[in-house]
């Protein structure tokens, strides 16, 4: 299964990556919006982890594009900004799961089992 991360903080995306992996998913990152439009084209993936604070713009505001292009793409929101209405804007515009930063592999498992099952 492959996998998208769209982090700017590139210890995030080691870290996703290393986990994923752990469990043969195969991974990429990018760290712009900008960059995972091109990789959304080039190759969709069927799970996203969507930072929302990046250099050139919103994940949350990101989510709509990526469910009108790749409808199929689960997304799991992962981000610092953890608040009530952060939680309900992800999911109102399409976010899968969301998952505060600073997360355990545990959450990631458990958040990718939830989608996949």
């Amino acid at each position: 299964m492959k996998v998208l991360i769209i982090d700017d903080e590139l210890d995030i995306c080691y870290l996703l990556s290393g986990i994923l992996k752990q469990q043969s998913f195969s991974t990429r990152y990018v760290t712009s919006l900008s960059d995972a439009e091109i990789a959304l084209k080039n190759d969709p993936p069927s799970i996203i982890f969507l930072d929302n604070h990046l250099p050139d713009g919103l994940g949350i505001d990101f989510i709509r594009f990526i469910k009108s292009k790749y409808p199929v793409s689960k997304i799991i929101m992962i981000t610092a900004h953890d608040s009530p209405a952060e939680h309900k804007r992800a999911y109102a515009e399409g976010a899968d799961v969301f998952i505060p930063k600073p997360f355990t592999k545990e959450k990631i498992y458990s958040a990718i089992n939830k989608i996949t099952a």
